[in-house]
């Protein structure tokens, strides 16, 4: 048996990765995020049992990819700035290296990450061949990185999918879906379904890694609770009461109040639901109660008025 190490690089669609960690943390029963050292701990576990050689699997090289708002926009945003800091320090401590570009609007005004999929392509191409990596494991569901695994595959490395498929009612009775492409999957040298892993682990060692996968604490949480958050004196914004409108109409107001994972837009004479999967522009702890939102009006599957397409408007 070989005594050479499997070295495995790791890279992150931030975007992805934060979508799934909210995912668990506001509508999954362990109401709880995703441990970076936890994920890179079963990584290791996982890829050493495939190959038959326990603790011979090695963690490199890995990256983050993601958009984010520029230092003037997060320091308005009360304390957006602190717990960027804090999940930078998580990475950091993990030795991930972090890739950030400027949150850019398009033409449809709404905020997107610009050539970040270019980025961790590049990264992941170039990691694989200048570090001879043996594997490397997508944590992304796009397929546009179809081609990027047909590459590393031309260099004979190994693409590992996490990949997480699931489904939930949020409160309101509003259906989500999230599905990672299957043009990615089949691709993949060997994709593994995280969520099937997590709600039914084979075995008793399978259900230690997964429990490892979560953070024990959730201090990170914010918005859980319905007083006003304080605020930049001087980012308050005046407007005007929204007025009746129908299925389809754009509207603005503000929040209401914030939940675990949902909230509520003040619209008289009652309040609107929207959840954290419909937020646009920012992620949804990086929103204050009073804060300024822009927001579709539609019906849920039970006909009830929510909000969709919530999105946070510049403060001035």
């Amino acid at each position: 048996m070989s005594d050479r190490l499997t070295k495995i690089g790791v890279f992150y669609d931030g975007n992805y990765f934060l979508h799934v960690s909210n995912f668990y943390n506001y509508d999954h029963p362990r109401r709880a995020r995703l441990s970076i050292a936890g994920l890179h701990r079963f990584i290791e576990a996982r890829i050493s049992q495939d190959e038959g050689r326990p603790g011979m699997a090695k963690i490199v090289d890995s990256h983050y990819f993601r958009g984010r708002l520029n230092a003037t926009e997060a320091q308005q945003r009360g304390s957006v700035l602190y717990y960027d800091r804090v999940f930078d320090d998580i990475l950091m401590s993990s030795g991930v290296t972090t890739h950030y570009n400027p949150l850019r609007s398009g033409a449809s005004g709404r905020r997107g990450e610009k050539g970040i999929d270019v980025w961790f392509a590049l990264e992941a191409y170039e990691s694989a061949l200048l570090r001879k990596l043996d594997v490397v494991v997508l944590i992304a569901s796009d397929g546009d990185y179809v081609p990027l695994v047909r590459k590393l595959h031309a260099l004979g490395t190994r693409v590992v999918i996490l990949a997480w498929d699931f489904e939930f009612t949020t409160d309101n009775g509003s259906q989500m879906v999230t599905r990672t492409s299957q043009d990615l999957l089949e691709e993949a040298s060997h994709p593994i379904m995280m969520n099937r892993i997590i709600d039914e682990p084979r075995t008793a060692g399978e259900k230690i890694l997964v429990d490892d996968l979560f953070v024990i604490s959730n201090a990170d949480k914010k918005g859980g609770t319905d007083a006003p958050k304080k605020k930049n004196a001087a980012a308050v914004v005046e407007f005007e009461e929204p007025t009746e409108g129908e299925v389809g109409d754009r509207m603005e107001s503000e929040i209401f109040s914030l939940k675990n994972g949902y909230g509520f837009i003040k619209y008289p004479p009652n309040n609107l639901f929207f959840h954290h999967t419909t937020v646009e522009n920012v992620d949804f702890s990086e929103l204050y109660v009073d804060d300024h939102v822009a927001f579709t009006l539609t019906h849920n599957e039970k006909g009830q008025l929510v909000a969709v397409d919530v999105k946070l408007l510049e403060e001035e």
